[in-house]
C-alpha cells in the first residue's frame, strides 16, 4: 500500500442515481469535511473538484457542464473537471481535484486525513 492509500480517508459523497438523476449539463454540490465540492459526470465517470471558483469564489455547480468543461457562473471562466486546470481567462489558478471511486451504488471521493 502506497503512502497516499494510507492517508486517504474515502468519504461517500453521493449515490449513484443522483449523479445520475442530474440534467444535462449540471454538477452535484456536496460538502465533505467542510469542503464545498462539486461533483460532474464525464463520459461515464464521476470527477470531483473544489466547488469554489480560484478566480471569483462563486460555486462552480452553478455553472453549467459541457463535456470536461465546468464554466464558472461569475465570470465564465472554465475548469477541466478531470484535474481542475483552469481553461480560460479570467481563470488562472487551478482548484484542488479530488479521486473518486464508486462502489455499490454509492460515489466516494477521497479527501486528505
Amino acid at each position: 500500500m502506497s503512502g497516499t492509500e494510507e492517508t486517504t480517508n474515502w468519504v461517500v459523497a453521493a449515490s449513484i442515481s443522483d449523479i445520475d438523476a442530474l440534467e444535462e449539463g449540471m454538477a452535484l454540490s456536496v460538502e465533505l469535511g467542510g469542503t464545498a465540492i462539486a461533483l460532474c459526470p464525464f463520459e461515464g465517470e464521476v470527477y470531483a473538484i473544489n466547488d469554489v471558483c480560484s478566480h471569483g469564489a462563486a460555486l462552480l455547480s452553478e455553472g453549467y457542464l459541457d463535456g470536461c468543461f465546468i464554466e464558472c457562473p461569475l465570470h465564465q471562466g472554465l475548469f477541466d473537471v478531470r484535474d481542475g486546470s483552469p481553461q480560460s481567462a479570467p481563470v488562472t489558478a487551478p482548484v484542488a481535484s479530488y479521486r473518486v471511486k464508486v462502489e455499490d451504488g454509492k460515489v466516494l471521493v477521497a479527501l486528505p486525513s
